[in-house]
C-alpha cells in the first residue's frame, strides 16, 4: 500500500530592520532578479498608508503581478499575527497555483521572533517553514550611532538621572533583530568606505549568534540564490535566538511612537521639498518620511523617502490615466509630534 504524498513545506524569508535601513530596495532587486521564481510579497506597514505596498507596484517588473503584494496596514505585525497575519498565509499556500516563496516585509518597528512562533500555529506548520529572518541594517546610521541618539529626549532624561533605565527603546528592537537573524545586510555600504565597514562588521558580529553571518551591500545589490534557500527553519530554532523582550520581562508596545499622513500639492521643485524636509527633520523628532509627489509639467510620479536627514528621490513610473495623483508623505517619529506645524509647513511648502 503506497503512502500519502508529502507535502513540501512553502519557504518563507522575513526582511527586517530599521527605518530606513533599504527593506524596501532590496526587495525590489529581488523581484527583479527572481528568475521565473513565483514570489508573494506581504509587506506590514507602518502608517496610515500604504506607501511601501504602492513603490513596489509601481516598480514595473516583469512578473510583478500587484496580486501577489499583500499589504498589512492594521498595526505592528509581531502585535496582530492572529487577526491579521495568518489569514494570509492561509489563503497564500491555498491558492490553486501557491508561490514558491514568500517573502514577508515587516515594518521597522516590528519584533521578528512573535511573528517566527506563528509559524507554529497548526493552521501553517505543516505548510510553510521560515527559510532565513534577514537583517537589513543601514551602515551610515549605524557609523553615526543613530540607533542611540534618535530620541533626544530620552537621551537627555537619561544623562539627567543615573538611576533612569539607560536602554533605548529603538535600540532593544535593533537589538532583537539582531538576535533574531540568520543573515545580516550591511547596508548602504557604498557610502561609509572599506575601513567603517570592516569596523561595522566586526562589532556587529559581536553580537550575532554563532554562524551568522554579515554582508556588506549597496542598494541591496545582493544576489536571490544568497538570500533565499537558507533552510532555517527558523520556527523549529526559537530557543537558539533570545529576544531582549523576554530576556528582561517587557512586553512590547509601540506607544512611544506615531505616524500620519501628509497631503502635499503639485511641487515645482523636488529640491526644495527635500531641504523642507529636512528642515522638519532638524526640527521635530521625525525619523521617517516616506511617500510620493507629483511634480509639475512631469509624466511620472516622483517617490521620497528619508531616513533622518538622508533622503533619495526619483521618479519610478508614470501616471496612470484616471489615477489620484494627490502627493502623500506618512511622517514617523516619537509620540508627540505637532503635527499642526508639520502639516502647516509642508502646506505653505506647497503652495510657495
Amino acid at each position: 500500500m503506497s503512502s500519502a504524498p508529502t507535502l513540501t513545506k512553502i519557504p518563507a524569508t522575513v526582511i527586517t530592520g530599521f527605518l530606513g535601513a533599504g527593506k524596501t530596495t532590496l526587495i525590489r532587486h529581488m523581484l527583479e532578479h527572481a528568475g521565473g521564481k513565483r514570489i508573494a510579497l506581504i509587506i506590514n506597514e507602518f502608517g496610515d498608508l500604504g506607501i511601501d505596498r504602492q513603490i513596489v507596484n509601481g516598480c514595473g517588473i516583469e512578473g510583478c503581478d500587484e496580486n501577489d503584494v499583500v499589504e498589512l496596514a492594521n498595526g505592528c505585525i509581531c502585535c496582530t499575527v492572529a487577526d491579521d497575519f495568518l489569514p494570509v498565509i492561509e489563503a497564500l499556500v491555498n491558492r490553486a497555483t501557491p508561490p514558491d516563496h514568500i517573502v514577508i516585509e515587516t515594518s521597522g518597528l516590528a519584533l521578528p521572533k512573535p511573528l517566527i512562533r506563528a509559524f507554529n500555529w497548526p493552521e501553517i506548520k505543516t505548510r510553510v517553514t521560515v527559510d532565513g529572518v534577514v537583517a537589513v541594517v543601514d551602515g551610515p546610521g549605524l557609523a553615526s550611532g543613530q540607533f542611540a541618539e534618535n530620541l533626544p529626549a530620552i537621551e537627555a532624561q537619561r544623562q539627567a538621572d543615573d538611576n533612569l533605565d539607560h536602554e533605548n527603546p529603538l535600540e532593544e528592537v535593533f537589538t532583537d533583530q539582531l538576535l533574531c537573524a540568520d543573515m545580516v545586510l550591511l547596508n548602504k555600504a557604498d557610502l561609509i568606505g572599506e575601513a567603517e565597514v570592516a569596523r561595522l562588521t566586526t562589532e556587529l558580529m559581536a553580537q550575532l549568534r554563532p554562524g551568522v553571518h554579515v554582508v556588506a551591500t549597496s542598494h541591496g545589490n545582493v544576489g536571490v540564490n544568497v538570500l533565499l534557500g537558507l533552510g532555517a527553519g527558523a520556527e523549529d530554532d526559537l530557543d537558539a535566538r533570545p529576544s531582549h523582550h523576554e530576556l528582561e520581562g517587557e512586553d512590547h508596545d509601540h506607544d512611544d511612537f506615531e505616524s500620519f499622513v501628509v497631503e502635499v500639492s503639485v511641487q515645482t521643485d523636488p529640491a526644495q521639498l527635500e531641504a523642507q524636509l529636512i528642515h522638519l527633520v532638524e526640527t521635530h523628532n521625525v525619523l521617517r518620511i516616506k511617500g510620493f509627489v507629483e511634480v509639475l509639467g512631469k509624466p511620472m510620479r516622483h517617490v521620497v523617502q528619508g531616513v533622518g536627514t538622508r533622503f533619495t528621490r526619483y521618479f519610478d513610473r508614470a501616471w496612470r490615466a484616471g489615477e489620484d495623483r494627490q502627493g502623500r508623505l506618512v511622517v514617523i517619529g516619537q509620540t508627540g509630534l505637532d503635527r499642526a506645524a508639520i502639516i502647516q509647513a509642508l502646506a505653505v511648502e506647497s503652495a510657495a
